[in-house]
């Protein structure tokens, strides 16, 4: 098996970088990953002389062989809605309103912001179209280590440029991200161990990024373990991991309120500040709960909030309208179900989550038992890729990598399918490139 889908053949020699960016996506291959060389660069970053056989067997298709190509107009579009965001976030009548509903653990504010964001967009025919916000998203290291290992076969096309920073400018970044956690709650200095905490964490899928973030703490000076939460124990006011006080998680649970028995130490010991943890139940309530999408959208709303009209404008124009199901909405949604996609609220990795029409009438009474969003259906964009005899297209989504309203990497995925996967032949992650910015001297 192969971490990687397979390699692509290089495309024809008047693909150039002036090419407009659809037709890159359909027809261009000049860049493509070097297999050789990401083997190389996970050694080196995970301290492993050679990849594990585990990871090989397991992750066939977590890695594209090709990148995505998207314009500079959009990834200027999508930073506007991620600042815009962060504002509404901060404004008091936001907060109030999403915590209203809101499980208990979030009321309470123990000063960090929360961690990496992941904005996940589809490029509809308006734009770029927000579909969700995360909490603690994945990806963000793997795609670094991805980026230093695609390379190009033409001048040309090779002068496309990854935004906004380049692969050493975002492992930096995301170092300084938890030392800026840190001391919005211990004030300064630095934690002196980090616990990397998921149920099971050698069974997830991304258990290769929690190693690499293991590595580039460990590089940094800051002593990192992987764990189970059940692992953890609290004792005389701190929290452990057998015989090493933990200072700072980085929660990767999907429990995002930690409300589960499988929580319960963690759980007691953020609540008693004992410990930093991030993202946190309450970062998860402000950005991740999916009814926050419909205030998102909502005019009436954004007005009430006081933000500046830009703010306003970028949301409205970049998030697909959204709204609660209701017991007295449900009908009419069900008749124009076709043009909607279902997500629970507190839903995370398209699990529950349901096309409109690919849903049967036992599902749609299943739902009635649940909270759920309608989202105005955004197909996502193509990109071709090869790997068979033909080249295939497939589905692309886009994925902002942001924190306090700054964006720091921006990454794709691609898949077949109803949702976002890592199943799919020639698909998985991919970088994303752009046209070089011109300069003010050089116009």
């Amino acid at each position: 098996m192969q971490l990687l889908s397979p390699a692509v053949p290089t495309c024809a020699s008047d693909c150039q970088a002036t090419t407009s960016i659809e037709t890159l996506n359909r027809s261009c291959f000049c860049i493509s990953l070097d297999q050789s060389e990401l083997r190389k660069q996970l050694e080196a970053d995970l301290g492993l002389l050679g990849l594990p056989e585990a990871m090989l067997e397991t992750h066939p298709h977590l890695f594209a062989a090709v990148p995505m190509f998207v314009s500079r107009e959009h990834l200027q579009a999508m930073a506007g809605v991620v600042a815009a965001v962060e504002a509404v976030v901060a404004t008091p009548h936001y907060s109030q309103t999403v915590l209203a509903w809101a499980p208990e653990n979030a009321q309470f504010d123990p000063g960090p912001a929360g961690g990496l964001l992941g904005f996940d967009f589809h490029l509809g025919p308006a734009g770029p179209q927000l579909i969700e916000i995360n909490t603690n998203p994945g990806g963000a290291l793997l795609n670094t280590v991805l980026a230093r290992a695609h390379r190009s076969c033409c001048a040309e096309v090779g002068g496309l440029a990854m935004e906004p920073m380049e692969a050493d400018a975002v492992e930096q970044a995301l170092f300084e991200l938890f030392l800026t956690e840190w001391r919005l709650q211990r004030t300064d200095g630095a934690p002196s161990v980090l616990a990397i905490v998921d149920e099971r964490p050698e069974q997830q899928y991304l258990y290769p990024e929690f190693l690499l973030y293991r590595e580039l703490l460990k590089r940094h000076g800051i002593e990192a373990l992987v764990c189970d939460p059940g692992e953890l124990v609290r004792r005389a006011g701190r929290l452990w991991h057998g015989d090493q006080p933990i200072d700072f998680v980085y929660n990767r649970l999907t429990d995002f309120a930690l409300e589960q028995p499988a929580q319960a130490t963690l759980q007691q010991a953020y609540l008693a500040g004992e410990v930093v943890v991030s993202p946190h139940p309450r970062a998860h309530a402000l950005y991740a709960d999916k009814r926050n999408l419909t205030l998102l959208c909502d005019p009436a709303f954004l007005r009430a909030t006081g933000v500046a009209a830009s703010a306003a404008a970028a949301l409205l124009a970049g998030i697909p309208r959204t709204e609660i199901m209701t017991p007295d909405n449900r009908d009419a949604l069900w008749a124009r179900r076709r043009q909607l996609f279902f997500k629970p609220a507190a839903g995370y990795g398209s699990k529950a989550a349901y096309r409109g029409d690919k849903l049967t009438r036992r599902v749609w009474e299943e739902m009635a038992l649940g909270s759920y969003v309608a989202q105005a259906l955004v197909a996502p964009s193509e990109r071709s890729v090869a790997g068979t005899p033909e080249a295939t297209s497939l589905k692309a989504d886009l994925r902002c990598y942001a924190y306090a309203g700054q964006v720091m990497l921006v990454a794709a995925r691609l898949y077949q399918g109803q949702t976002t996967n890592f199943r799919t032949p020639g698909g998985g992650f991919a970088p994303v490139f752009t046209q070089a910015e011109v300069s003010d001297a050089s116009q």
